[in-house]
């Protein structure tokens, strides 16, 4: 099954489930999915405006994570898939 593609409307789920590099990333944005405990829901667009990012910066967003998906180079984390359901 192909990874969905990278957009302003995908699923963080999906997101952080199908490019677990991007958990780091948006991180280092500001943008916290994951590591910190509370997980998040809803679009990546949605994420972002809640932090009061701009259009151009999901733009950014979008484009960066594409690029470093296509490189298959965006950390260190191993390709493992996360199950987010079971985290409270």
């Amino acid at each position: 099954m192909a990874k969905p593609e990278i957009t302003k409307d995908i699923l963080i789920e999906e997101l952080v489930d199908n490019y677990p590099f991007s958990v780091r990333y948006l991180m280092e944005q500001g943008i916290r999915c994951i590591m910190c405990g509370e997980p998040i829901w809803g679009t990546l667009e949605e994420a972002a405006k809640e932090k009061n990012f701009s259009d151009e910066d999901i733009e950014r967003f979008v484009s960066e994570m594409k690029k470093l998906a296509s490189e298959d180079k965006g950390d260190s984390t191993p390709d493992v898939k996360i199950d987010v359901k079971k985290i409270d």
